[in-house]
């Protein structure tokens, strides 16, 4: 007879869920923006994904906690929704619909070192310099990348597109951020963040792009993204945040992600994987573990 699972197993498998839906999740946008702009591909996902974390507080018996936000809660949730995912997910699918697949998800995946970078002038948080190279190591990975290897011609394939997947880092950056300081259940502070955030994506959709009935495949593909990117993942990783015996056992399988998502674009879009998207997702990497060490030795 097989033994339960631990609570640190369980932990491992919801993590590997979690890690395995988001690295399908750039293969799913480039698919799915084949049939829907980005406005109206965000608009249905978002919807979908609503709807996914509405059960899940449901099923939970969470829904009463909505009435414990305060008034100062609930105006700062209407203000981080219009971050995400309105300006986030409008400016990450139009990242994706310009660039290749591996060159949006490995720029998009910097976000982490932006934060680093955001949380000194807003958390007021200190950097040594061995921790600032680790930052420069990480941003010469994203050079790389979006130089497609020319690193010292500073010519991109795409600028806007560079641009575009460099601005969802930072705002990816401020939502998390700016909602660090949170005492109700996370879950239940995504629903609604999402649900402030619908007025905001309809009014986008209406300014800024034709309204159409989605395809068949585009629906599908906006149901897929609203749950296995914005919905039931979330909740999924935060079970396992919240049953691991330690956040960094599980936080570091992140690092699995975009390798994981690479592998994922070349057998679903046949997308030709450069070297160059390889070696600045390992530096990027190398720079947040270098950032990490010298931040963690400057605090014995």
């Amino acid at each position: 007879m097989s033994s339960p699972l631990t609570n640190q197993n369980k932990a491992y498998l919801f993590a590997a869920l979690a890690i395995f839906f988001w690295s399908t999740v750039a293969s799913a946008s480039k698919l799915s923006l084949e049939y829907l702009s980005p406005i109206q591909l965000v608009f249905y996902a978002t919807l979908f994904s609503l709807a996914a974390l509405f059960i899940i507080i449901l099923v939970q018996g969470k829904f009463h906690l909505i009435r414990r936000f305060s008034k100062s809660e609930i105006s700062k949730l209407a203000m981080l929704s219009v971050l995400n995912p309105c300006l986030y997910y409008i400016i990450l699918f139009e990242a994706y619909d310009v660039l290749s697949a591996q060159e949006a998800m490995a720029i998009n995946y910097s976000w982490v070192v932006m934060m680093v970078l955001l949380s000194i002038p807003i958390l007021k948080q200190k950097m040594s310099v061995k921790a600032f190279l680790g930052v420069i190591v990480s941003y010469v990975g994203v050079l790389i990348i979006a130089t497609k290897g020319n690193l010292f011609s500073f010519e991109f394939g795409n600028t806007r597109g560079v641009v575009l997947a460099l601005s969802t880092t930072v705002i990816w950056a401020l939502f998390w951020l700016f909602n660090t300081k949170k005492s109700n259940d996370t879950v239940v502070s995504l629903f609604l963040i999402f649900l402030f955030s619908l007025p905001f994506i309809v009014l986008a959709v209406f300014l800024g792009s034709t309204f159409e009935p989605p395809t068949a495949k585009g629906l599908l593909g906006a149901v897929y993204i609203g749950l296995f990117e914005m919905g039931i993942t979330f909740a999924l990783w935060q079970s396992a945040l919240s049953l691991s015996s330690t956040v960094a056992r599980v936080t570091s399988l992140a690092f699995i992600t975009p390798f994981l998502s690479l592998v994922v674009l070349y057998f679903v879009i046949d997308e030709v994987i450069m070297l160059s998207t390889v070696i600045g997702i390992v530096l990027i990497i190398v720079g947040l573990l270098l950032q990490k060490h010298f931040t963690d030795k400057s605090n014995y």
